[in-house]
């Protein structure tokens, strides 16, 4: 892995924090673990997972997310709600389950509508892992960081990790959600397809 200036980083996904993250007696003390190896793969960055807690009780044509957990609880709480549309973001996400990788603030900016909570951080890319149970996506597991534009081995990095994390985020019971005119999901496996862009 590398940090901003290029200087090699050992890669901090080894067996030795697999077998820690299996021991560990407590989602928190996952989750923090899980923290401490996101920040060793991007520096610099900031980590989320937003929970899918959308029913067949809540109107079509949205997905409502709450914040599972947070690493800047102070700005973004847990618990903090937000409703989202049919979008090239949700679409990649919620309807494709491929990760969206985001880079520039342009880009940010047009798919994040809270953006300018996150302009101070100087935040201005962003890798988006979905977590899926069969076709539908459950959570998402979020890294926005301060660089341009993100490595390949942090990518795989940060993929890996949000599958490390999967088994501490439940999925909502009753969780669907629809969008109108949508094209149906397949069964087709995407997680080895490129990333949505």
């Amino acid at each position: 892995m590398h940090s901003n200036d290029d200087t090699p980083m050992t890669n901090p996904l080894t067996a030795g924090f697999l077998d820690a993250l299996a021991d560990a007696t407590s989602t928190d003390d996952a989750l923090r673990q899980i923290n401490r190896c996101r920040l060793q793969i991007a520096p610099g960055s900031i980590f989320s997972i937003q929970q899918n807690v959308t029913t067949a009780r809540d109107g079509s044509d949205q997905i409502l997310l709450r914040r599972f957990y947070s690493s800047e609880g102070a700005t973004f709480p847990i618990n903090g709600a937000k409703r989202k549309t049919l979008t090239p973001w949700t679409d990649c996400l919620f309807l494709q389950g491929r990760v969206f990788i985001g880079e520039g603030e342009a880009v940010l900016a047009q798919h994040f509508d809270d953006f300018a909570q996150m302009r101070p951080y100087g935040l201005c890319s962003v890798v988006n892992v979905p977590l899926m149970q069969g076709r539908l996506c459950y959570a998402t597991v979020n890294v926005f960081g301060t660089r341009d534009h993100w490595r390949p081995e942090e990518v795989l990095g940060l993929r890996l990790l949000a599958l490390a994390a999967a088994r501490w985020v439940p999925a909502v019971p009753g969780l669907a959600y629809r969008f109108t005119g949508a094209a149906a999901p397949t069964d087709t496996p995407k997680e080895q397809e490129m990333p949505c862009q």
